[in-house]
């Protein structure tokens, strides 16, 4: 499940936010508690809250005193909203660039993309 790239707390806020985005983790869907989280993983608790509250922080997650922590409403929107805003300066940005280097003429990657959405409504 955990690779050394990247700190445990921070795998654990990238599988949630994956998850909220997704649609798996539904609004308002209670998740895992620290204790789980440790005991299921075979990590520390304070690693597990360390991820929840920086979710917290960030509007991911709230928390209910007593119950345990939920996935706050309009969090999807958020992380699709980020995501998508992130796809298009990262990986479409960098594409277009290659194309032009390429002498890719803007109306063929028209088509390559039509071409794929037909193929993928087919």
């Amino acid at each position: 499940m955990f690779d050394d790239g990247s700190p445990i707390y921070r795998q654990i806020a990238d599988r949630i936010k994956a998850d909220v985005a997704s649609g798996t983790l539904a609004p308002d869907s209670q998740i895992m508690s620290t204790n789980q989280y440790a005991a299921f993983y075979g990590i520390n608790p304070a690693t597990a809250a360390k991820a929840f509250a920086q979710l917290v922080d960030e509007g991911v997650l709230y928390k209910r005193r007593g119950v345990g922590m939920f996935v706050s409403p309009g969090a999807r929107e958020t992380l699709v909203g980020a995501r998508r805003s992130r796809y298009f300066d990262d990986v479409l940005g960098p594409a277009l660039a290659e194309a032009r280097t390429l002498g890719i003429s803007g109306d063929d990657i028209l088509d390559f993309v039509n071409a794929h959405i037909k193929r993928d409504q087919q």
